[in-house]
């Protein structure tokens, strides 16, 4: 029979039950042991929905309190030295110092956090040092398949393998690999198998998702040794190899080597790999087919599916297939039943986890028992492809008439910053070092609450907006007396970066409770793009205008940009991205134009998931990268010579974007890079890159309040660099996650350290 399989599910809870209970505990308002039963209840909601979906291999392992990269170095005991200290007594307490740094009169600074793939979910970096040991420290995949079967579930275990979490990790060192400690962290994962097959485990998930990169002879190998070792050290306990995100391409051929039970494909992303697959499987070899989305929340197209299943169908025995999603569901939100405020047009298009569960578990049975036995399923999933592509509120012609008048070269382009710099300067005054932020100020719980009583009626529009221009004229005044030379407004009226611009324009529809995790206790709630997207009306000029009428200096209009909006949002499956983005760019260039004939003279436009769009195979970059720079330049285009465009980019690897990043052309770029240590900086050197330049020196990501002493120390580094007359200071991102206790002092010593430099400058000034 074929199995209905799922690789992974949401973490969160279906009400975001992790995000209060981390928050609650972090806060010292609750338990360690009020945490851990909270994350046991979700894990145990979890496996019974999937249970009662028909899932017949169901996952343990793939919950965690905070990253599940962070979860494999804490099993296998790589832990930093700073975090080996007396004052982090306990495991947690060390965990999620390791997540979260930790204040005290000895700080520590957090593991550095990045995209994991071209997702918006972060994971944190392991680091690994010359000489790194290595032990089975935490087996937390067995506590986990050991606390599932008492509860009557026997699931697959999930473990990120071997060569994914070298590979995804850093060094301080350039002398050596990650890969090289292979061999010594092999054994740590044998005993973790071994462990597992004592425990009674039929099946272990072993997740390589390095393996949809272009192929690299030293992967290739160190996949083939570490898989080898692995099979041979349990030989009761089957593997399935999972790999997503897209096609096993020229790695294909050392993956049908291995001597695996099963292969995972997304079937999603690269269709086209199956029949390949077929062709060359060993005769023994299960494929799980991922046919369901796990990244986006569209239903799947049953009848495609099955022609594909029934492809693998015709030539492999129905024990050697499952059916699955593309990936795990930890990117889509839990369930869609309690959507009681979506338009039911729109929610009759709509799969959220539990409803993909229920795909797969249809697929199956269509492949098990005959279409026949699902057939009121398929039906009704055939009814809902049709009115999707029959509705009228997809399309609208006057959008896709300006969109096919796009001339990229005439309508994106710019003078030279050569000539545009000075006449910003003239009209801006600057002084060297300038200060800033990066938009966002803290959302106090008093704003929070306001908003609420706002959409529930209980306060007028009217009083909630004179709420929020309090709230504007707070973060202006605390900015003017903080000594801040470029203000914002603190986006006070948005309740998300991208949710914000997306309620404004026409072609999105939003959730109530569509929430997916970002990082930790960080949830998001990704707007829906369902049809052709244009902007009503102007979205952000009054609040700027109220905002710069409040101060003398100069103060930013804050805009998303068309990729980011796209990246963050649940995207439309009817048309190409690029088409899509398209749309965006011009939709924010009218508001661009608008905050500059209301009087801006800066005007910064967030692109902080310009990276992660980039296709995770070099040879489909350089289109992606083409499309994405001209959306950018077409949506900050059209303004004066004298009008300043910032950009903010945050937790990408820029060395293999630089080049895209200068044709851009912004007149500043923020970039966060005090996790890093100044390190992102490298590629901007390298490359000469002539523009402004605003690194982060302090990660607003963590509670702790950096010194002035650390800043100027991390400023000092990019002035090795950066010459002092482009070098901006400004936090690594937006500060609406933070509070006013923690975010004033560091702004405090922001300037202060600026203060410093420009003495310094002073002083050489002098000399010279």
């Amino acid at each position: 029979m074929a199995k209905a399989v799922n690789l992974g599910f949401s973490r969160i809870g279906a009400n975001r039950q992790l995000k209060k209970a981390l928050e609650t505990f972090w806060a010292g308002k609750s338990s360690r042991g009020d945490l851990l039963a909270a994350a046991k209840q979700i894990r145990r909601d979890n496996w019974a929905m999937q249970s009662a979906a028909g899932i017949d291999e169901i996952p343990s392992g793939d919950f965690s309190l905070y990253d599940h990269v962070l979860d494999t170095a804490i099993t296998f005991g790589v832990i930093p030295s700073r975090f080996r200290i007396a004052a982090l007594s306990s495991d947690l307490d060390r965990y999620f110092a390791m997540a979260r740094g930790m204040a005290s009169q000895q700080p520590i600074g957090a593991l550095e956090m990045t995209k994991w793939f071209d997702t918006n979910y972060h994971y944190l970096v392991p680091e690994f040092s010359a000489g790194q040991e290595f032990s089975l420290a935490q087996p937390l995949a067995v506590q986990a398949y050991q606390e599932a079967r008492t509860l009557g579930h026997e699931t697959r275990p999930v473990i990120l393998g071997p060569v994914s979490f070298l590979t995804l990790g850093k060094t301080h060192s350039a002398d050596f690999s990650t890969l090289s400690l292979l061999d010594g962290l092999l054994p740590a994962y044998e005993e973790l198998l071994r462990q597992l097959q004592a425990a009674g485990a039929r099946w272990v998930q072993i997740d390589e998702p390095v393996l949809v990169f272009d192929a690299d002879p030293g992967i290739q190998r160190s996949i083939t040794a570490a898989i080898t070792r692995l099979a041979n050290a349990a030989p009761g306990l089957k593997i399935l190899l999972a790999s997503y995100f897209g096609g096993l391409g020229d790695n294909l051929d050392t993956v049908l080597r291995l001597p695996v039970h099963a292969l995972q494909l997304d079937l999603v992303r690269a269709p086209e790999q199956l029949d390949s697959v077929i062709r060359n499987a060993p005769r023994n070899l299960a494929l799980s087919l991922g046919l369901v989305d796990g990244r986006n929340i569209w239903k799947a197209d049953l009848a495609k599916a099955l022609e594909t299943a029934g492809r693998a169908a015709d030539a492999l025995t129905p024990d050697r297939i499952f059916i699955a999603p593309s990936c795990s569901l930890l990117h889509v939100p839990v369930d869609l039943a309690g959507e009681t405020a979506l338009p039911a047009e729109i929610k009759d298009w709509l799969a959220f986890g539990k409803q993909k569960l229920d795909e797969v578990a249809i697929l199956a049975r269509a492949l098990n028992e005959g279409r026949e036995a699902v057939r009121e399923a398929l039906e009704e999933n055939a009814a809902s492809m049709r009115r999707r592509k029959e509705s009228g509120l997809v399309l609208k012609q006057d959008v896709r008439k300006r969109v096919a008048g796009i001339d990229a070269a005439r309508d994106g382009s710019r003078t030279p910053f050569s000539e545009r710099n000075p006449k910003q300067q003239a009209i801006l005054q600057l002084p060297l070092f300038p200060t800033t932020t990066i938009g966002s100020f803290p959302q106090t719980p008093e704003l929070r609450r306001r908003r609420a009583q706002m959409r529930k009626g209980e306060i007028t529009a009217a009083e909630y907006d004179g709420h929020i221009r309090e709230e504007i004229a707070h973060a202006i005044a605390e900015q003017e007396r903080i000594g801040i030379d470029v203000l914002v407004h603190g986006e006070a009226e948005r309740n998300d970066m991208v949710e914000y611009f997306g309620e404004l324009l026409d072609g999105f529809a939003f959730t109530g409770n569509g929430w997916v995790q970002s990082y930790g206790s960080r949830c998001v709630k990704p707007p829906v793009i369902y049809g052709d997207v244009t902007r009503r009306a102007p979205m952000t000029v009054e609040w700027w205008r109220f905002a710069q009428s409040r101060t003398r200096l100069p103060m930013k209009g804050m805009l998303t940009g068309p990729v980011t909006i796209l990246q963050w949002s649940f995207v439309r499956n009817d048309q190409p991205r690029r088409d899509t983005c398209r749309q965006l760019a011009l939709a924010i260039r009218d508001e661009t134009r608008d905050l500059e004939a209301a009087g801006c003279k800066i005007i910064q436009i967030d692109e902080p998931a310009f990276r992660e769009g980039l296709p995770l195979r070099k040879s489909d970059a350089p289109e992606y990268l083409r499309w994405a720079v001209d959306c950018f330049r077409l949506a900050s285009s059209g303004v004066r010579e004298s009008t300043q465009i910032h950009t903010h980019m945050c937790y990408a690897e820029f060395n293999e974007i630089i080049d895209a990043i200068a044709e851009m052309d912004a007149d500043v770029i923020s970039l966060e890079s005090a996790r890093s240590q100044m390190e992102l900086l490298d590629a901007f050197a390298a490359h000469a890159y002539r523009n402004d330049i605003g690194p982060g020196v302090y990660d607003i990501h963590s509670p702790r309040v950096p010194s002035a002493e650390e800043m100027v120390a991390l400023l000092e580094r990019a002035l090795q660099v950066i010459d002092a007359r482009r070098l901006w200071v400004n936090p690594d991102c937006g500060l609406k996650t933070r509070t006013w206790e923690q975010v004033t002092p560091a702004l405090e010593n922001m300037v202060v350290a600026a203060g410093r430099l420009r003495v310094t400058a002073q002083v050489n000034r002098s000399a010279v």
